[in-house]
């Protein structure tokens, strides 16, 4: 596996340098940087990672990498500062020749490596990177010295890390479920336990407190009354997953984005996997930087940005998520209507307001369109290695929509569910690119 992983990368270094010692062309390949970013990725859907979970790895990964290519490149500034509670990163030392696109690419690496399991990971990658660069030429001492650069800010970025709160919460109370009409309870088919109740706590970059984005309250629960709101938004989701046309049916399957699905049939249970909504993206990051053709800082910084965008969203939704406990549609369906009702695609196991998706897409979105764009259209290809045919994508706010409306097609989540979880993440994304400016002005 080694071996060919290190030949791979090899073979990318010397189709991108016409010459040998024309190693800048392999590492300030913005390419590179977003197959780098994938590595984690698959690391991250591969051992069954949360979304929230998840969007941790990608923020202290991509931002160590980012603390690298602000440290060589004047236009760029420190997010020391700008992030409240980071401090300061180191410098390189004066007069030694530091490649800061591979210490970017290798800080990425090993701080994906750090937050991740299984141990090492990603340290394959990282030993491929390191001999790819040695084998299109870049000298010997170069490359020490980028590896010791790159060093310093990954020691910097963990030790910082490790202040979230994050390792406190994994001993935390487990949530009591409260059967009460209107509150979140386990959903089939595994009726799990709900996810992270206390992710609120996780320290955020940007926001001052989790609830700084807050969202209207939601409705109130009544399913007695057919004329108020929640009954008219319950039935919505049970008349439109009855009635679900093969366009809507393509959307739900293309931004379900579920981690683990587990599949039940008769006795048979086993569990498939996608990117999570944060993998999801990343992904789309990669597809808007090489649309974009940015550079290879501009691609980082990009990354950088909306990966914090990404965590933040997820402390602000679960916030809401563990503050109203509201109950999914499925369980009510079941229980008031039709107990053999399923919606299309599996419910998570975590209350129903707001929509995390929407949430979190539309913060992304408008990461993405401060860096790239409001009318950048591509292809988002994310999700053909799963069997899911692309989607055709006008703008990062119209695929923000989309993901957001994908649930009420899935049958997971109420229309107030994610239009009040678009509104709160927009306006947690507008407060993102306001406050973290990567550029120097």
């Amino acid at each position: 596996m080694k071996a060919i992983l290190v030949a791979v990368i090899i073979c990318l270094a010397l189709n991108a340098c016409t010459e040998k010692g024309d190693y800048k062309k392999f590492t300030a390949d913005p390419l590179l940087y977003c197959k780098t970013v994938k590595k984690l990725n698959n690391v991250v859907l591969e051992n069954n990672f949360p979304p929230m979970i998840a969007s941790r790895n990608y923020v202290y990964a991509n931002i160590a990498a980012y603390e690298c290519i602000a440290a060589g490149d004047s236009s760029y500034q420190s997010l020391s500062g700008q992030i409240k509670h980071m401090p300061p990163m180191p410098k390189p030392e004066a007069g030694k020749a530091i490649d800061f696109s591979l210490a970017a690419l290798l800080a990425f690496t090993k701080v994906g490596n750090a937050v991740t399991f299984p141990e090492g990971s990603m340290m394959e990658y990282y030993n491929a990177l390191t001999n790819a660069a040695d084998s299109v030429g870049m000298e010997e001492t170069m490359l020490t010295n980028t590896i010791a650069f790159s060093d310093t800010i990954v020691s910097a970025i963990m030790s910082w890390s490790k202040k979230d709160n994050y390792a406190q919460l994994r001993t935390a109370s487990r949530f009591t479920v409260i059967d009460t009409p209107g509150r979140w309870v386990p959903t089939p088919p595994s009726y799990t336990s709900a996810i992270e109740p206390h992710w609120m706590e996780i320290r955020p970059m940007v926001l001052d407190s989790a609830s700084e984005c807050k969202p209207i309250p939601p409705p109130v629960y009544d399913i007695k009354n057919k004329n108020c709101t929640y009954y008219h938004a319950l039935m919505e989701v049970k008349n439109i997953g009855d009635s679900l046309t093969e366009e809507q049916k393509h959307i739900a399957d293309f931004w379900d984005d579920n981690p683990s699905k587990l599949n039940v049939t008769g006795h048979v249970m086993f569990v498939t996997k996608k990117f999570s909504p944060p993998g999801h993206w990343m992904n789309i990051v990669g597809i808007g930087a090489q649309k974009a053709h940015a550079d290879f800082n501009a691609t980082v910084a990009a990354y950088a940005q909306t990966s914090i965008a990404l965590f933040d969203a997820f402390i602000s939704c679960w916030d809401e998520k563990y503050r109203s406990n509201f109950v999914r549609p499925e369980t009510v369906i079941n229980k008031m209507i039709d107990p053999e009702w399923r919606p299309y695609i599996q419910t998570p196991p975590f209350p129903s307001y707001t929509s995390g998706h929407a949430t979190v897409s539309a913060a992304a979105a408008e990461t993405m369109t401060a860096n790239f764009g409001d009318n950048l259209s591509f292809t988002d290809t994310s999700l053909l290695e799963f069997g899911i045919k692309n989607r055709e994508i006008k703008s990062f706010r119209g695929a923000a929509a989309e993901a957001a409306l994908s649930r009420l097609y899935g049958g997971i989540h109420y229309r107030f569910d994610n239009d009040n979880g678009a509104v709160a993440g927009k306006r947690l994304g507008e407060m993102i690119v306001n406050r973290i400016h990567m550029k120097r002005k």
